[in-house]
Order: structure tokens, then sequence, then C-alpha cells
């Protein structure tokens, strides 16, 4: 009898290690497709202080930004621009958007096209038991 005991706890032991590893995995996996390393980081918080107050925090425009008719980062017609132009957009200005250039270095830059280009995907907004997108 007791040998049966430790041969269901050694199953029992076993079985909580599985998953702990795979839980343990999932969690790695999740945190590095959240991509939320220092340049992910850095590149939001440049948009936040010289971006925003215009593009919003979303991209799609603050009330500022709106009133000056600025796009919708998050559009097609933005999104399709190539990466070159958008970092020239940023870069030099455009109509009513001052140049960044003597502001911030070409990393930031390129940082920033990188989250303009983060902005295009849909959020799963959990609401009850259904999810929807915003």
């Amino acid at each position: 009898m007791t040998h049966d005991k430790n041969e269901r706890h050694v199953v029992f032991a076993s079985i909580f290690l599985l998953l702990l590893f795979f839980g343990l995995t999932l969690l790695v996996s999740s945190v590095v497709r959240a991509n939320l390393g220092p340049d992910s980081v850095a590149s939001t918080a440049t948009f936040r202080t010289k971006c925003a107050m215009c593009h919003g925090q979303d991209g799609r425009g603050s009330q500022v930004g709106k009133s000056m008719n600025v796009p919708d980062l998050r559009s097609a017609e933005v999104q399709k621009l190539p990466d070159a132009q958008l970092a020239q957009i940023i870069s030099d200005g455009k109509g009513g958007m001052p140049s960044f250039k003597n502001s911030v270095s070409e990393d930031q830059i390129q940082g920033l096209v990188t989250y303009i280009r983060s902005l295009h995907h849909p959020v799963l907004v959990p609401r009850g038991r259904e999810g929807t997108l915003r």
C-alpha cells in the first residue's frame, strides 16, 4: 500500500512539474510576442512626447490634430506608405507637421516608423464572454 502511495505522489509531482514547465513556456512566449523590449518602450515614449499631441495616443488623431486634418496613422492610406517615406515625413515634416530631424535621432525615427506600423493591428477588448475589436 505504501508503494502505491509513493507511486501516486511521483505521478502527481511529475504532472505538476510538466504543467509548470508548459505554463512558464507559454508565459515567456507571450512576453516575447508582446515585444515590450527597450526599443519598443523607447519608441512609445517618443511617440507620446513628440506625436501624440496631434496624432493621439492611439494614432487616430487628437482633437487638436483632427482640427488640423492630420491623417489617422492606423488607416490603410498611411499604412501603405513605404517606411522610407514615413521616415522622411517624420524627419522633414509635412503640411502643418513640423520637422523632427533636429530633435530626434535616426534610430528614434526608425523606431517611430515601427511604432506607426504597429498601430494598424486591431486590439481585442474583452467584454463579458465575447470580445470585440476596436
